[in-house]
């Protein structure tokens, strides 16, 4: 964790909510795939310094609610899901989803302050998603165009960041770097564009092919000379990446079947980052096209690993500082204004002084 090194010679400038380590802003955050968590489970997980307890009743839903017992603060993920509440190990205390509690043995009825906090949750892509908040303003996303039940989701495997999830996530906008890390010479333009609400920051890539390498040459035949990529990015907690977009091969071809990733993210007590890649297709019928959709996600988890594998160096040593940004760095300037502007939410350590 380089984030409090070199204070004085290098020092950091705290951002509101960018990169700080203190505040856990209102999003959707992943915390493990659903098949983890059958009927009568109960589990704890970690966003931030909040820890949280997760259930499934025997109706089949999903709760989640703070994860100590009001009573004497026992953690209730070691307690048992009794129909649909969730019941004290240790003087078996009953809690509902929404943070009531039913019963309490030892006592006519639990005092009047005895209370949890509930939290909003979601199954989407085939992994179960909180929020911080009792209700969400809306469901984890789709992607533009594409209804969630129209696709195939499979998850990746998890890996752990030693910096903070805002920092990671710049990786997808970075133009520059695709020329000195990556080795793709391609000079990119690039629109962004902020929703009405203030969710969504929408960013996009494009430019053409040099000819210089051979792997220019052979990207160029293919794809027919231009090369475009959008990244998606949605209340700072997951970017929903789409590359070869509107793309026929060798330029006047067969259309080619666009693809997607989800980069989900937690920040964990330890100050590191929790990323889930989430690899999405569109849902084919018959055999063949079932064929087809295995092997086009089999072949974005392996193009993803390499890229990863190739950043990790980057990413495990950062210490992020943008002092001397270029005008070219302009998606990643805009990128940190937009963080700024997500509400902070209750299980920040330390709200912001200044909005």
């Amino acid at each position: 964790m380089t984030h409090d090194l070199n204070a004085n010679t290098q020092p950091l400038r705290q951002r509101p909510v960018f990169n700080n380590w203190s505040v856990v802003s209102k999003g959707w955050y992943v915390l493990f795939p659903s098949s983890q968590l059958r009927k009568g489970d109960v589990r704890s997980a970690e966003v931030g310094a909040q820890r949280l307890v997760v259930w499934r009743g025997a109706d089949g839903a999903v709760r989640c609610t703070d994860a100590f017992c009001p009573h004497m603060g026992t953690d209730l993920a070691i307690g048992k899901v009794v129909d649909n509440d969730l019941r004290c190990f240790f003087h078996h205390w009953r809690w509902s989803g929404d943070g009531h509690c039913v019963s309490a043995p030892a006592a006519e009825r639990a005092p009047r302050g005895a209370r949890l906090a509930s939290w909003a949750t979601c199954e989407r892509y085939g992994f179960v998603w909180v929020w911080p908040d009792a209700t969400a303003p809306a469901p984890v996303p789709d992607f533009p165009d594409w209804p969630s039940e129209e696709t195939v989701a499979v998850g990746g495997v998890p890996y752990e960041r030693s910096c903070h999830h805002h920092v990671t996530m710049i990786n997808g906008i970075d133009p520059q770097h695709l020329r000195t890390v990556h080795r793709i010479h391609i000079d990119m333009d690039v629109s962004v564009e902020r929703s009405e609400d203030g969710r969504v920051l929408d960013i996009s890539l494009s430019g053409a092919f040099p000819n210089d390498t051979l792997k220019e040459r052979v990207g160029k035949r293919l794809l027919g000379g231009t090369y475009r990529y959008s990244m998606r990015y949605v209340d700072g907690t997951l970017g929903m990446l789409s590359v070869l977009q509107d793309t026929r091969l060798m330029g006047s071809g067969p259309a080619l079947p666009s693809t997607h990733m989800i980069f989900a993210y937690r920040p964990l007590a330890s100050k590191r980052t929790l990323v889930q890649p989430i690899y999405v297709a569109r849902r084919r019928s018959g055999l063949t096209g079932r064929v087809a959709t295995r092997t086009l996600l089999t072949a974005m988890k392996v193009g993803f690993s390499v890229l990863r594998d190739e950043d990790g160096a980057i990413y495990e040593n950062m210490r992020f500082r943008p002092a001397n940004l270029l005008p070219m760095d302009a998606p990643v300037a805009r990128f940190l204004s937009w963080i700024d502007t997500i509400p902070p939410s209750s299980w920040s350590v330390e709200l912001p002084s200044e909005r």
